[in-house]
């Protein structure tokens, strides 16, 4: 008889500990564990996958280039180093053309796809080594190629990723496409041309929150021309750059946000009519 009143006492226990675990917040023991580290050990071998056939494709670019010093080859972090790769890249880029394009892209797509920093540079290397018209078209098929590398990637990985780094960007994000889902092309535009979400969570996020991938190409193959021209145009003329900072004057920040209000119209006229 104590026996069952016992067995009672802990069902009931265990009956309101749960209640009060479906009732509280989301998190849970597998959260915590995945605060830590949030990845899986197959979502991590999916990553290494892509980083290795990366790996791979530089070495093929390494392996056809004629014998010699590169150790200037880095990822520039200031425009110190940018100076200095355009003055050694400038050597190879009329007899090694297609190399030197191919390495490019891979770098390029390989920091778009896992969001390492720096992209910026590269737009001014673009413009530093082939001229504006070739330079634009150079970033715009790299930059959404490598943003549509991150976008599949993350639709197989990403859920994680984004609730650890940035969950209220996140509920900020889905928001607002659920409630622009009619004219999401618009707003999907808006937010490329302009500076309101960065680039990189746009590319993480979107898959996550259900953005057509026919959209999200369109937004960001037409939407990156703008800051593509104006990155590249000075990068023309790099030896006078004082500062990443001087890329962006007033002109070309307005020039930028009245192409982001132009994309919205319709959707906004559209809303207006009875």
């Amino acid at each position: 008889m104590m026996l069952r009143i016992e067995e009672k006492e802990v069902e009931k226990q265990i009956g309101a500990s749960s209640n009060v675990n479906s009732d509280a917040s989301p998190i849970n023991i597998s959260d915590s564990t995945s605060a830590k580290f949030p990845l899986t050990f197959w979502e991590m071998a999916v990553a290494s996958g892509v980083v290795s056939s990366f790996v791979v494709g530089l070495l093929g670019v390494y392996l056809t280039m004629p014998a010699s010093d590169y150790s200037f080859l880095k990822l520039p972090r200031n425009l110190e180093d940018l100076q200095i790769l355009r003055d050694q890249l400038e050597n190879y880029t009329s007899d090694y053309t297609i190399q030197v394009l191919a390495g490019y892209c891979i770098v390029y797509i390989f920091m778009q796809t896992f969001m390492i920093p720096g992209t910026i540079f590269m737009s001014l290397l673009a413009g530093a080594l082939f001229g504006v018209f070739k330079g634009v078209a150079l970033v715009v098929f790299a930059a959404t190629a490598g943003a549509s590398s991150c976008y599949f990637l993350s639709k197989l990985i990403g859920r994680p990723l984004l609730s650890f780094l940035w969950p209220d960007k996140l509920v900020f994000f889905q928001a607002q496409v659920a409630k622009r889902r009619a004219g999401l092309l618009n707003y999907m535009l808006f937010l490329r041309v302009t500076p309101t979400l960065p680039n990189t969570f746009i590319n993480v996020a979107s898959p996550i929150v259900d953005v057509p991938y026919h959209i999200f190409f369109l937004a960001t193959f037409i939407g990156l021309i703008p800051a593509a021209y104006v990155t590249v145009r000075a990068g023309i003329a790099l030896s006078e750059l004082q500062s990443v900072g001087d890329l962006y004057d007033f002109h070309s920040i307005a020039t930028l946000f009245l192409i982001g209000v132009v994309s919205v119209t319709p959707t906004l006229m559209s809303k207006s009519k009875p």
